[in-house]
């Protein structure tokens, strides 16, 4: 089942079984594909988002709420980070199993080793080929420092 149509699913069931909190997060995340869509449309792209694309998305918002709930942990406001985490929790869901540290470093240097990359001029390859085959499965921002490091 793709990813699509799994939050479609929920999306029901959570309407089913009178989920509010649940439900809102799935609209969120709805509405954060569909306008990725329309932009693709006016950009002559009929289908619509793939699946890496939705798990980009999934990706941003989970990034935004995560520093969406240490700036209320900083400002008091533990209600609020607490309802921020409980959407990153919705959200993860249909993120694909993150890599461990082990896998992450094995990723790196299978990615260095088939681009051939030998300078930091090489990151670029090395990060579009990790982008390529762990989409929603990585951060990418921990990633490039360490892929900078094994390139230096």
């Amino acid at each position: 089942m793709d990813l699509r149509t799994r939050i479609s699913t929920a999306l029901t069931a959570a309407m089913k079984s009178r989920e509010a909190e649940r439900l809102g997060t799935l609209r969120l995340i709805n509405a954060a594909i569909k306008d990725k869509d329309i932009a693709l449309r006016g950009e002559g792209v009929e289908e619509g988002v793939g699946e890496a694309e939705v798990l980009a998305i999934l990706g941003r918002m989970i990034k935004q709420r995560q520093e969406s709930a240490r700036a209320y942990d900083e400002g008091g406001r533990l209600d609020l980070a607490e309802a921020e985490r409980a959407e990153i929790a919705v959200i993860e869901e249909f993120l694909p199993r993150q890599l461990s540290e082990a896998e992450v470093a094995q990723a790196v240097d299978d990615a260095i080793a088939r681009t051939g990359a030998a300078s930091i001029r090489d990151m670029g390859r090395v990060m579009g080929v990790l982008k390529a085959d762990y989409a929603g499965r990585m951060d990418f921002g921990a990633v490039g420092p360490r892929v900078r490091e094994r390139l230096a």
